[in-house]
């Protein structure tokens, strides 16, 4: 697992700012770097500097922090020596952490390695299936391995894209036909209709329901599952110390401190959940989740940018 440090400057040197270098696409610094989340930093003494990836990091900065959501080798190579020149500078997160999230064949392992079972709660992953060619022979395919339908296909590739956050719901084997090597066959796990986004930031754990398929129609997804009238035993929250135990190991085995986990309760259980997906540093939802929480847990900064 990569390691990350953080400088702490002796009292005389030390800075009242926090300098956050950042490299995002064009969309994430839309979505993520609003017009308030600058000015709430600015109150607490943050401030967002671009990086410019073309250039070395030892002649940008300083930074405290380099915050980004990229992958690319130029950059890879960037990170690398800014590493060697300046340890002690916090990069969140590590490229080689990331792109373990990108591959929905590998993403899970780390989850059903870990065979969580607590007084308190289960948490597993669907039965999957990896495809990665020939689509006429899906059925066979999915036969040997012993699914039952329904089953849920998700792209392999998990690279935050649009494309791959495409869903599709397959009843029938006929419709296993009509499918786009390279997938992912998810047993489809009965959840009650309420998917569980579970957004960890550092210590920080906060969780947002969100209807689930197929129990809705995609017109009713835009409805807040909060404001729904759901049975009390649905969309009741999984167990905290479950969530505590769950993100502590994650972030040990992915060496990752921003990232999310969709989590599904399987109806007719109150303790038996599903982890479906992981995601690294998620779009707007994000912003919206940790609002409030508390900027302390980063040993040696008074404050971080995305905690306001």
């Amino acid at each position: 697992m990569s390691q990350c440090s953080i400088e702490v400057l002796p009292p005389q040197q030390q800075r009242n700012d926090v300098v956050v270098g950042y490299a995002f696409t064009s969309k994430k610094v839309k979505s993520f770097l609003r017009p308030k989340l600058k000015g709430l930093a600015r109150n607490k003494g943050i401030s967002f500097v671009p990086i410019d990836q073309s250039r070395s990091l030892s002649d940008q900065g300083p930074f405290d922090i380099v915050l980004h959501k990229m992958t690319g080798r130029e950059w890879r190579q960037i990170l690398e020596e800014s590493r060697q020149t300046h340890p002690k500078v916090l990069v969140l997160d590590p490229p080689d952490a990331i792109q373990h999230l990108h591959n929905r064949q590998s993403m899970l392992q780390c989850v059903a390695d870990m065979n969580l079972f607590e007084s308190y709660g289960k948490a597993g992953v669907p039965r999957q299936l990896v495809i990665k060619r020939d689509t006429s022979s899906i059925p066979d395919f999915v036969a040997e391995a012993g699914l039952r339908l329904p089953l849920v296909a998700k792209p392999f590739v998990n690279d935050g894209s649009e494309k791959s956050h495409e869903l599709s719901l397959a009843y029938a084997q006929y419709s296993l036909q009509k499918l786009e090597p390279p997938l992912v066959l998810q047993v489809f796990v009965y959840n009650g209709g309420v998917l569980f986004k579970v957004y960890i930031v550092g210590e920080a754990i906060k969780v947002l329901r969100r209807f689930s398929l197929p129990d809705v129609t995609i017109r009713e997804l835009s409805t807040n599952v909060d404001d729904a009238d759901l049975d009390p035993s649905v969309a009741e929250l999984p167990p905290w110390p479950l969530l505590e135990r769950l993100a502590k190991e994650l972030q040990q085995r992915l060496g990752l401190w921003l990232f999310n986990l969709d989590i599904i309760r399987e109806h007719g259980t109150r303790d038996h959940f599903y982890v479906l997906d992981i995601n690294y540093f998620p779009g707007k939802w994000y912003l919206y989740s940790i609002r409030g929480y508390s900027t302390s847990f980063l040993p040696g900064l008074k404050s971080i940018l995305f905690f306001t």
